[in-house]
């Protein structure tokens, strides 16, 4: 709706008075939306990340494509695998192949199949940890991430989604910072240090 300005008294008084009030409510605008956003950004969901793969914002956001509809590409893969049921690179390529796509169910299968096969793959039970933490089920991803930091202790990113599911999944943030900080005393080259001190500083914020 437009505006109408009220008629100025000779000497100009009132006029300025209007500009100042306009300038006023013009800054109070702008830090306003500055505010805003700045809390917007700052709740934003933190999510695990997978070894290999790119993962969606946040646990179970949106449902993946439709299965069906990922034949084409699958096909491949399962000929492979009914051919040689021991073919561990193509079970671990179809977990992926549905990881990509958000269909966890079918990623926790190939994935399950390809650790039976090779159990000591920290990165395929990594990425089958965070499968079940997209599903729903943060016992059973901690259940993973555990049994991956016995073959290898110091390995990273099993400790940053580890982290990330004991605050967000087990609202255990003493137990998340634990985990972070020996992520940082094993890996003084992380490459994501900023990000798990941030974490550590909200986690901190958390604890009772």
């Amino acid at each position: 709706m437009p505006q109408t300005e009220n008629p100025a008294p000779a000497g100009g008084a009132a006029t300025w008075t209007s500009r100042e009030a306009y300038l006023l409510a013009l800054v109070c605008l702008m830090v306003g939306i500055l505010i805003g956003y700045l809390f917007h950004g700052s709740s934003a969901p933190v999510a695990p990340v997978g070894q290999t793969l790119a993962t969606p914002a946040a646990p179970a956001a949106q449902p993946g494509a439709p299965a069906e509809s990922l034949q084409p590409l699958a096909a491949p893969l399962l000929m492979a695998i009914k051919a040689d049921p021991k073919n561990v690179k193509a079970l671990v390529d179809l977990g992926n192949l549905y990881y990509d796509h958000r269909i966890y169910p079918q990623a926790i299968e190939y994935y399950t199949k390809a650790l039976e096969l090779n159990p000591n793959d920290v990165n395929v039970r990594t990425d089958l940890g965070t499968s079940y933490w997209y599903s729903g089920f943060a016992d059973k991803a901690v259940a993973e991430y555990e049994k991956s930091l016995k073959v290898d202790p110091t390995h990273a990113q099993t400790m940053f989604n580890l982290g990330i599911v004991r605050m967000d999944g087990l609202k255990d943030p003493a137990g998340a910072i634990a985990v972070w900080q020996k992520l940082l005393a094993t890996n003084p080259g992380y490459p994501e240090k900023d990000r798990v001190l941030a974490l550590i500083a909200q986690a901190k914020q958390q604890k009772p």
